[in-house]
C-alpha cells in the first residue's frame, strides 16, 4: 500500500461541521465515515482504490491518502484544499454584500460559509445526474446502490465512489438495477465514455476550469441541462457563479427572505434568476447560503 500525506492551515472560523455534514448524507456510511473531527472517504485515485482521511484540529487539517497499489503520485495538498473550499474568496464576497438588505443578515448568520467540493469533478457531475428531479433522500439511496454495483472497495473496508472507467464498464441493465432511470443510465454512460475518450478531460480542467467549454460540452450530452451543469461546476470545480435558479430549494429560500412578496402569483425560475443575477460573479455561493438557510430554519 502506498500513501500521500500533507497538512494544511485553516482560516480562522473554518466551518468543519459544514464539510462533515456534506459527506454525511448517507446514514449507512458506505463510502464516507464521519467522526466529530474526522472524515474517511473511499475514492479512486489514479485508477486505484484509495481512502482519504482528514483529521481536523484548531486551525489545521492533517490529510492522508492510503492507496491500494504502488502508485502514490499527485498533489494531495491542492486536492484537499479544493475539497475544503480553501481557494474560495468568501471574505471578499461577505465584505461586498454585508449591507445588502436581504442577503446581508443571512451572511452575518452564516459568516465563513464555503462550498465543500466532491472528491472529483466526475463524482460531482454524476451525483448531479443522479439527483435530477428526485428528493435528496431518494438520490442518496440510488447513489449507495450505484457504489455497491460498481464494487470497488478499499482494503480498510470503505467502498469507493466509482471513477469514469469503472462506471463505463457497467451495463445499462446494471445501472437500472441500481435505481437509475433509463435516461439517467444512458447519460452517465455517455459522460463516462467521453471522459475516457478525452472529450471531457475533467481532471485536467481542474487547475483553470474553462467554464464555457465545460458548459458547451456537457450541454451537448443528452440528459444534461443547465442545472446539472451549474451544480457540477460548483461541486466539481468550485466555480461560484453558476445560477441555481432552477433549484426548487433555492427558490423557496429566496422567498423566505421576502423577495417577491409584493408579487401576485408564482415565484418561478425567471424571477429567481433575475434576483440572483444581481450577485454575479457569486451567484452559486449565494445559492449555497440559501441552501444553508433552509437547514437553519428547519
Amino acid at each position: 500500500m502506498a500513501a500521500l500525506r500533507c497538512c494544511l492551515d485553516l482560516p480562522a472560523g473554518f466551518r468543519v461541521a459544514d464539510l462533515l455534514k456534506f459527506h454525511q448524507r448517507d446514514a449507512q456510511a458506505l463510502a464516507e465515515r464521519v467522526a466529530p473531527a474526522a472524515l474517511h472517504k473511499g475514492m479512486v485515485w489514479l485508477g486505484q482504490p484509495a481512502c482519504l482521511t482528514l483529521h481536523f484540529a484548531p486551525g489545521r487539517v492533517a490529510a492522508e491518502l492510503a492507496i491500494d497499489g504502488a502508485l502514490a503520485d499527485g498533489d494531495l495538498a491542492a486536492h484537499v484544499g479544493r475539497m475544503l473550499g480553501l481557494t474560495q474568496a468568501v471574505e471578499a464576497f461577505e465584505q461586498h454584500y454585508r449591507d445588502h438588505p436581504q442577503l446581508g443578515p443571512l451572511l452575518a448568520r452564516q459568516a465563513g460559509l464555503r462550498v465543500p467540493l466532491a472528491a472529483t469533478p466526475f463524482e460531482a457531475l454524476s451525483w448531479a445526474v443522479i439527483g435530477q428531479q428526485i428528493s435528496v433522500g431518494a438520490a442518496v439511496a440510488v447513489r449507495r446502490r450505484l457504489i455497491q454495483v460498481a464494487g470497488l472497495v478499499h482494503s480498510d473496508g470503505l467502498a469507493c465512489y466509482p471513477d469514469a472507467a469503472r462506471l463505463a464498464a457497467l451495463s445499462e441493465a446494471e445501472l437500472r438495477a441500481a435505481g437509475l432511470s433509463q435516461s439517467k443510465a444512458r447519460t452517465l454512460l455517455a459522460i463516462s465514455e467521453q471522459v475516457l475518450a478525452g472529450q471531457l478531460p475533467l481532471d485536467a480542467w481542474l487547475v483553470a476550469p474553462p467554464v464555457e467549454t465545460i458548459r458547451e460540452r456537457l450541454l451537448a450530452i443528452r440528459g444534461v441541462g443547465p442545472w446539472t451543469v451549474n451544480y457540477a461546476l460548483l461541486r466539481g470545480f468550485g466555480w461560484l457563479d453558476g445560477s441555481l435558479h432552477g433549484d426548487a430549494a433555492v427558490r423557496r429560500a429566496i422567498q423566505r427572505l421576502g423577495v417577491g412578496a409584493e408579487r401576485e402569483g408564482k415565484f418561478g425560475e425567471a424571477e429567481a434568476k433575475a434576483w440572483l443575477d444581481e450577485f454575479a460573479p457569486w451567484r452559486a455561493l449565494v445559492g449555497a447560503h440559501l441552501w444553508a438557510s433552509l437547514a437553519l430554519s428547519a
